[in-house]
């Protein structure tokens, strides 16, 4: 066997580094986008995945103290398989592959194999961890080294491979990675060494994302304070006198939604630009996909409305989403944006004439609400600009599940409306993320709504709204549909979009 047997195939060794997405390498990121298998661990955002191509195989082996869903040597075996099967095979692991993340072994074992691989460095948790919470590993005039171990080791050995000695007389900072199910034992045993009790010691909870928690305590006082806290793995512990700048360089506590647990209830792919906003302002963000968009039940019949657009004198769309499918079909069928013609263009929102906008397109009605009501009027007031609207030929592009008003409202006014059915809105019956159970386990402070079609699928997955936890509504046709199921929204965006409600959830909070 040699390298050509696998015809160029290969398999990455990416580090994902300490958790947050935007953590990740541009090289990390390209290759997932590429794969076509993904090996991943139990300590990756599921952000990720949603980067992966449609149809990319996934395989979990996830990892975590006492619970392995597979073996070491068999997750070896099952990537050299992989490499036999996909041009391109991503194992991702949290951190960095080669800091105490046995990337090494998988290297050895691809190399043994005769396949080809590629190791893509990813930020360490032993910096990145203590960094997040505002702890520089070294700092001019109190360290100038850093001393990295971990407290975990195999159950296999026979006898521990720290050098607990060394490691308590070690000048500078201490970071121990993988040491919350032994940190009493590993404390006591580096006092025992002569590690000074009194030293500055905290412990990093979910480091570098917005789940983060930490303690800060001195080594002799740790232990207690993480189980009063009940923090746990996974987790960075860190020891030294830069501990004690902590309060003044921990900037993420000081974020307007640092602590608040938030969900989001839009499509999977709809669900970026919302999280991201959310997280920059230390929001710890549940992505819970209730609906997905899906082809539309009669696809010929939309293929042709695709086919005949150019001949209307308006196209109507209700949604980003509409914007994007209509394009990806009308780019499968002419070449040039100009072969549209000469049609006037109507928007509901700031969001759809942002997507009309990416193809050059700019929008002739829009009405300041994002509502079909409020499109209507917005007609009525441009009347005599535009003429009105009686004998006007219309395509209207929206979902299966559209309300009709559009629709019925143009056709009293004489306008000759034809449907365009570009996409359905079914429900989302996939959770790669596992945030269902952390939401029925850990409760949320806030769960957004930006659809009524969020707030129906949600309602379906029978999740009790936890005790205490606010309501976020995009308006009012969606607050409309909360109040069917008994609930008042407690927030409400003034202007139907996203940074509007981003807006108002702060506004809230603060």
């Amino acid at each position: 066997m040699n390298q050509n047997d696998y015809n160029g195939n290969c398999v990455y060794l990416i580090g994902a580094g300490p958790g947050e997405p935007g953590l990740m390498t541009l090289r990390g990121k390209e290759l997932l986008e590429q794969a076509d298998c993904l090996v991943y661990d139990a300590l990756v955002s599921p952000t990720f995945l949603s980067w992966l191509k449609p149809d990319c195989k996934k395989i979990y082996v996830g990892k975590r103290a006492g619970n392995h869903a597979m073996p070491q040597e068999e997750i070896n075996r099952l990537l050299v398989e992989c490499a036999g099967k996909y041009a391109c095979t991503v194992r991702l692991k949290g951190g960095d592959p080669y800091v105490f993340g046995r990337g090494g072994e998988e290297g050895l074992a691809l190399n043994k194999a005769h396949v080809r691989f590629e190791v893509v460095p990813g930020i360490s948790s032993a910096i990145a961890g203590p960094g997040a919470a505002g702890i520089p590993v070294t700092h001019r005039g109190i360290c100038t080294q850093f001393t990295v171990f971990t407290g975990h080791e195999g159950a296999d050995k026979a006898a521990s491979e720290l050098d607990i000695e060394g490691i308590a007389a070690a000048r500078g900072t201490k970071v121990m990675l993988m040491g919350m199910s032994r940190l009493r034992e590993t404390l006591a045993a580096l006092m025992r060494a002569g590690q000074c009790g009194a030293a500055p010691a905290a412990v990093v909870q979910w480091a570098a994302t917005a789940r983060q928690h930490q303690v800060c305590a001195t080594v002799e006082t740790l232990a207690d304070a993480v189980e009063s806290a009940g923090l746990a793995a996974p987790a960075v512990v860190v020891i030294g006198e830069v501990v004690n700048l902590a309060d003044s360089l921990n900037w993420r506590k000081k974020l307007p939604l640092a602590g608040k647990r938030i969900v989001v209830t839009r499509t999977r792919e709809q669900a970026g630009e919302f999280s991201r906003r959310l997280a920059a302002l230390g929001a710890d963000v549940l992505e819970l996909p209730t609906i997905r968009i899906a082809p539309p039940s009669d696809k010929r019949d939309f293929a042709e409305s695709v086919v005949d657009s150019p001949h209307y004198d308006w196209l109507i769309f209700s949604s980003p989403n509409g914007v994007k499918r209509f394009f990806q079909a009308f780019f499968a069928v002419y070449e040039d944006i100009r072969e549209l013609g000469g049609a006037r263009l109507a928007a509901i929102g700031s969001g759809t004439a942002a997507e009309l906008k990416k193809y050059g397109l700019m929008v002739d009605v829009m009405p300041k609400k994002a509502v079909a009501e409020e499109l209507i009027a917005e007609f009525d007031r441009k009347a005599d600009e535009f003429g009105g609207v009686a004998h006007c030929t219309m395509l209207w592009v929206h979902s299966e599940q559209s309300r009709r008003v559009i629709h019925d409202e143009l056709m009293k006014r004489h306008a000759i409306v034809d449907e365009c059915i570009a996409y359905s809105i079914v429900p989302e019956t996939e959770d790669i993320s596992g945030n269902a159970e952390r939401l029925r386990s850990e409760g949320a402070d806030l769960i957004t709504f930006t659809s009524s079609g969020t707030v129906r699928h949600f309602m379906d997955l029978q999740i009790p709204v936890p005790p205490g936890c606010r309501i976020a509504s995009i308006g009012p046709i969606t607050s409309a549909t909360l109040g069917e199921y008994g609930l008042t929204p407690d927030i409400e965006s003034a202007e139907y979009t996203i940074p509007s409600l981003v807006e108002a959830i702060v506004k809230r909070f603060s």
